[in-house]
């Protein structure tokens, strides 16, 4: 049914948001702020640069550099005990027989590290990240880039994502999105399949036998 799957990382197969989020409440906590979950919950999905511009414009009198650097200290810190991945990672793309790709926001070194301290870089033919696209998602960018370099026609390709900056990416790559969402609900705008867990979307979007 599908020549290809593509993967979201964060919030998709790594359960990274919630380490994330508890990371940027202990930097703003850090620098005199309590800041609303909710306006966390706002830059999921979103790329660094994008994120700064949303702080930036929540924040006009933050000293936007060395917060950066604070929150970057404290992301490593939570991450410093391991990084679990959601349930089914493995079972999932140990199952799948057609080529697979991971597009991600992450930049490339942060990329790096996430995959360095998990076991699942072994499944993946290509590696997207925020530095390998000129448009991050929520444009196509990163799901085009990995349909080229699988060589696959984008209609033919299913995508797993979580946030809904990540399925209108893939959505409007022209791929089937099956949603599975992490923090934030599903709007469903964007995703063919909204699913509880990734193993039930693959089941149910044909990808894996029922």
């Amino acid at each position: 049914m599908f020549d290809a799957v593509i993967f979201d990382l964060d919030g998709t197969l790594l359960d990274t948001e919630a380490l994330t989020q508890a990371a940027g409440i202990a930097a703003f906590a850090e620098v005199g702020i309590t800041v609303d979950p909710l306006f966390l919950h706002s830059l999921i999905g979103r790329d660094d640069v994008t994120g700064a511009g949303i702080i930036r414009a929540r924040y006009p009198d933050l000293e936007f550099h060395s917060f950066s650097e604070i929150w970057k200290r404290s992301v490593l810190d939570h991450y410093a005990g391991g990084i679990p991945l959601k349930p089914g990672t493995h079972e999932l793309l140990g199952a799948i027989d057609q080529p697979i790709a991971l597009a991600t926001s992450s930049t490339r070194v942060q990329l790096d590290y996430k995959l360095s301290v998990t076991d699942i870089a072994p499944y993946f033919h290509h590696l997207i990240s925020f530095d390998d696209v000129k448009q991050a998602k929520p444009a196509p960018d990163p799901f085009l880039l990995a349909a080229s370099l699988l060589g696959v026609d984008p209609a033919r390709c299913v995508a797993f994502e979580d946030s809904e900056a990540g399925a209108e990416s893939a959505h409007s790559a022209g791929m089937t999105v099956v949603q599975v969402p992490d923090i934030n609900p599903a709007s469903g705008r964007f995703a063919h399949l909204v699913a509880p867990d990734l193993l039930t979307g693959a089941r149910e979007i044909g990808l894996l036998p029922k």
